[in-house]
């Protein structure tokens, strides 16, 4: 189930060049099922911190084999709504995110 219109693409492979500006992201794990969708200020940063520290030790996200991404102005808003619209269709959240990822400001 794929959640942007955003090229599927594989996580090492080009997680270290995606721009510096703000936007979300969804993470899949091998089986293409969404595991987590987050929001950055600034995607290569996160990336690169992904990369580097293998997602923190986070043993939920270390699954993931691929993602999708896509810039915008308000991440945090697009986060929440596409955890509402995921909720909506699966009945579930991403097993990587939490109910607080579900705030609204």
């Amino acid at each position: 189930m794929e959640l942007l219109e955003d090229k599927m693409r594989v996580w090492l492979e080009s997680a270290r060049f995606v721009k510096a500006i703000p936007g979300v992201y969804v993470l899949y794990n091998r089986n293409k099922d969404v595991i987590y969708i987050g929001e950055s200020r600034n995607l290569e940063e996160t990336f690169t911190k992904y990369v580097d520290t293998g997602f923190e030790g986070n043993e939920c996200k270390q699954k993931t084999q691929s993602y999708q991404r896509e810039f915008t102005n308000n991440p945090k808003e697009r986060q929440i709504q596409l955890i509402e619209e995921f909720k909506k269709e699966s009945g579930r959240l991403p097993s990587c995110n939490t109910e607080i990822a579900l705030e609204t400001h």
